[in-house]
């Protein structure tokens, strides 16, 4: 176990989160904070009607299943172990990496639509220098493997201790979401995006629903939740003891926000890159809505019911469904308990693609059938057994992912900074 640990340290540590950070944080800074400066274009972009598609997935589908993918117990369970370790303040930084995470993102699917020579963000990791295509199989082999861990495993755990909520044992939730994923697995992205258009717009209504509900009936101390965050956040003036605190809230926040919505990991770059027909300035703003939606909004209306419930004494998930219960009673809990199995469906139906195709790279196209069933059975063993050491493992995955992935954005920094001038990236963005 102790291995395990040091080799999840030193491939997710907070030196990776830095530089996934610092990612960020240079791309926001050299497109002068675009994600702020043009937050009317992406918005319109990415909700604006669509014309008939001429091939390939839609714009909705591809947004949808990169949602699904990036949305899950994290969310809502997520954002509850946020607060219990960093307090009130981490919800903040949360928000905080999430607008950084944004011009990363950005940046990924931009350089995914320009280099098509391998599927999503493997493209343009192969062309980054002399070592791309060592990198890009490291970065292959990192999603394969998480494709079957946090993006599945750690899911599928979830949605059955949810479903026994409603009366479904964990061997009924192993074998239907066994078959389930088999079947999506083989079919791939197109058959993937069938559901995830009809299941993430769903699940979000559901959950807003609830939890517009439970704002309302503690509508009197969202001033107080609001105080909590800010004064959390910038807790320094409290003396040594605060700024620890403030340390904490932090890193917590950081980390829970790049969990969250994936920045820095390329995943989604495998949902729109199967988009026709829009240029790469487009899809990258597709990727900022993403962002925006995982975690600005969605995390901070669960934080937000937290922190108004005024849970005594409880931690981590149960902060969560004491929020709507007691807001909405028995149903509030039914309510939460059928969004964070929904939420940890939708995960793995996107997390399939993803791995499937880093997979597909590994070995020219082999092993459809393989990797199905054992995404199959990683699904049941997910639903069966105890997954401390899958979070542990998980981790270590997503930063063999994240490390190659972020020093190839670096290299292509110049693309990003100046794609506001090349009118191949940029023709409808600017009408």
């Amino acid at each position: 176990m102790r291995l395990v640990e040091r080799v999840s340290s030193l491939l997710w540590g907070w030196h990776v989160l830095a530089l996934i950070l610092a990612a960020g944080l240079w791309f926001s800074f050299s497109t002068g904070f675009f994600q702020i400066r043009r937050f009317f274009t992406w918005m319109k972009l990415s909700l604006g009607e669509e014309k008939k598609k001429t091939g390939g997935v839609s714009k909705f589908q591809a947004l949808s299943a990169a949602l699904a993918g990036s949305i899950g117990t994290g969310n809502i369970v997520g954002v509850a172990a946020a607060i219990t370790a960093g307090g009130p303040g981490a919800l903040f930084w949360m928000w905080a990496s999430a607008l950084l995470g944004m011009m990363t993102v950005f940046a990924e699917n931009l350089l995914a639509a320009k280099f098509q020579n391998a599927p999503g963000a493997l493209g343009y990791i192969e062309k980054a220098g002399r070592f791309g295509k060592k990198l890009a199989a490291v970065y292959a082999a990192g999603c394969f493997l998480s494709s079957l861990g946090m993006g599945n495993m750690a899911q599928t755990n979830a949605a059955a201790a949810a479903l026994e909520e409603f009366g479904i044992p964990a061997v009924g939730s192993a074998l239907g979401l066994a078959v389930l994923l088999f079947l999506v697995a083989r079919g791939g992205i197109g058959f993937a995006v069938k559901i995830t258009e009809k299941l993430v717009p769903a699940m979000t209504i559901l959950f807003f629903g609830a939890s517009l509900a439970v704002l309302w009936h503690f509508r009197e101390n969202l001033p107080g939740a609001f105080r909590q965050i800010m004064e959390g956040a910038f807790s320094w003036k409290a003396g040594a003891s605060g700024t620890a605190a403030m340390i904490l809230a932090m890193k917590t926040g950081v980390s829970r926000g790049v969990f969250t919505n994936e920045a820095g990991l390329g995943s989604a770059t495998f949902a729109y890159g199967e988009v026709r027909g829009k240029s790469p300035a487009e899809l990258g703003c597709m990727g900022i809505f993403q962002v925006f939606v995982d975690t600005i909004v969605m995390c901070t209306v669960t934080g937000l019911c937290i922190l108004c419930s005024r849970a005594p004494g409880l931690e981590g998930a149960q902060l969560t469904f004491f929020a709507y219960e007691s807001a909405l009673g028995e149903w509030g809990g039914r309510a939460v308990s059928l969004c964070t199995a929904l939420f940890a469906l939708a995960t793995p139906l996107a997390w399939c693609c993803y791995g499937r195709e880093a997979l597909f790279y590994l070995t020219k196209g082999k092993g459809k059938t393989c990797y199905a069933l054992l995404y199959a059975a990683a699904a049941a063993l997910g639903c069966l057994l105890p997954l401390n050491l899958v979070f542990l493992v998980g981790d270590a995955f997503n930063g063999l992912m994240a490390i190659p992935n972020v020093v190839s954005l670096f290299y292509f920094s110049k693309e990003i900074k100046n794609f506001e001038k090349d009118r191949s990236y940029f023709y409808k963005i600017s009408k």
